[in-house]
């Protein structure tokens, strides 16, 4: 598996490279030729999905003869989010001119601001109203806009609707569901439902940045910040309880299969959907942005979405997440990135990124539009979870530290060492500023 990754990291790298270089030698656009009216090329770095596609068509039509957008695909079937971030990184210190716009995961917004153009004065006070200010939370360091969002995630807890409406106290749990369920109530119905020959509770414990989302959700709902001071912040009673919760729901209760050990975001949606789980914990675009998950259309058509779980006495909260566009220094058409950039976050563009891949829009008049929400039910919901949202911590270092905190945390789940132990491990070795080479 490893080699795989590898080979996919070489021959990408090679990928973008001859693209680039291609692009450059069949330009009409030259050093010599200073024509305003050649169109220029804007080279978009991200997962390119049908929805960008469609996007990326119409404002290439709308500008045709002044910008084109080439669309520079790393999917995330081939890259982890990890991967992503050490490919972009490494081409942006080669001060590479031909990438222009790129897509940052919202924590990667410190590490990447060095490369950038501020966004601040580009961006007129009207049209940083539009944008949903949870999304722009995660858009400022050091007082300053580097990056505008794309689209915001949230976690959220699917269920199979028709297998529980089987149950003779369906309404209850359903409003229990509705109301965030108690992890206490939720490992009650685990015992119960244990015959039903269905994996129970799908989630994502691969060592990666997805296993650092549903820690850090069960500290917060905990009060407890996974970083303070800058430090980690796991040597407390309540990140011991978290992570034991972790480990006994694929251990003890067997709540859990053991494949979540290996599972990231699509290998647990994949694994749910041929399996007709009861429970999966995922991001609110699910629903829409894998056409292949629709295989098994009996269980999608029967998908509930809830709140996630909370621990008993706690108020529930979901992680955000999402990913942020950011314009690089180096880049020679700035302006018109710039105006592609701002293309992205319209109503129009926005509500295509939706319908076709279910983002959720960081446009606030799509929310305020009564007849598209009347359309799209699900909107009002997710609405609503926002304001319980909250977001993984903005430090520079912050991805070294999630970094060494999800390997430790996933030998745990896997009880390749104790609970105290990975806590203990990871605690030293971010005090350490260690780097973790995997």
């Amino acid at each position: 598996m490893k080699y795989e990754k590898l080979f996919y990291i070489g021959l990408s790298s090679f990928l973008i490279l001859v693209l680039i270089f291609i692009s450059f030698i069949l330009s009409p656009l030259s050093s010599k030729n200073s024509d305003t009216s050649v169109e220029k090329k804007i080279y978009y770095v991200d997962n390119i999905s049908s929805a960008h596609m469609k996007v990326i068509e119409k404002f290439n039509e709308k500008y045709k003869g002044q910008i084109k957008v080439i669309a520079i695909n790393l999917p995330f079937e081939k890259f982890s989010t990890n991967e992503r971030k050490e490919l972009l990184a490494r081409y942006l210190r080669s001060k590479s001119e031909r990438i222009d716009v790129f897509s940052v995961d919202q924590i990667w917004v410190p590490r990447f601001a060095k490369w950038v153009i501020p966004l601040g004065r580009a961006i007129s006070d009207v049209e940083k109203k539009i944008l949903l200010k949870y999304a722009m939370q995660s858009c400022i360091y050091h007082d300053t806009i580097v990056a505008i969002p794309l689209y915001i995630d949230l976690s959220v807890l699917f269920y199979n609707k028709d297998y529980l409406k089987q149950l003779p106290d369906y309404k209850s749990i359903k409003r229990k569901l509705d109301d965030s369920i108690t992890w206490e109530d939720f490992l009650s119905l685990n015992d119960r439902l244990k015959n039903s020959n269905r994996p129970f509770y799908v989630f994502q414990a691969d060592d990666f940045e997805g296993l650092i989302c549903q820690y850090c959700e069960l500290l917060k709902n905990q009060n407890q910040l996974m970083i303070k001071n800058d430090s980690l912040n796991v040597n407390t009673p309540q990140a011991h309880k978290s992570l034991q919760l972790l480990v006994d729901l694929v251990n003890k209760y067997n709540a859990s299969p053991k494949q979540v050990c290996n599972f990231k975001e699509n290998d647990s949606y994949y694994y749910f959907m041929e399996h007709k789980g009861l429970f999966l914990r995922g991001w609110s675009s699910f629903l829409n942005l894998h056409k292949t998950f629709y295989k098994n259309v009996e269980t999608y058509n029967n998908l509930g979405i809830a709140p996630t779980p909370h621990f008993k006495g706690s108020e529930q909260s979901s992680v955000f997440g999402g990913w942020n566009l950011m314009v690089s220094k180096f880049s020679k058409n700035i302006p018109e990135a710039i105006t592609f950039v701002k293309f992205l976050v319209s109503e129009e563009a926005q509500k295509v990124m939706y319908e076709e891949g279910g983002y959720l829009p960081i446009n606030t008049n799509i929310y305020a539009d009564t007849e598209y929400v009347n359309r799209f039910p699900n909107l009002k919901f997710y609405e609503n979870l926002l304001k319980q949202g909250f977001h993984r911590p903005f430090l520079k270092n912050y991805t070294n530290i999630s970094d060494i905190l999800s390997y430790y945390l996933h030998l745990a789940i896997k009880q390749e060492i104790s609970v105290d132990e990975a806590l203990k491990r990871a605690t030293e070795k971010t005090n350490s500023k260690s780097i973790l080479i995997k």
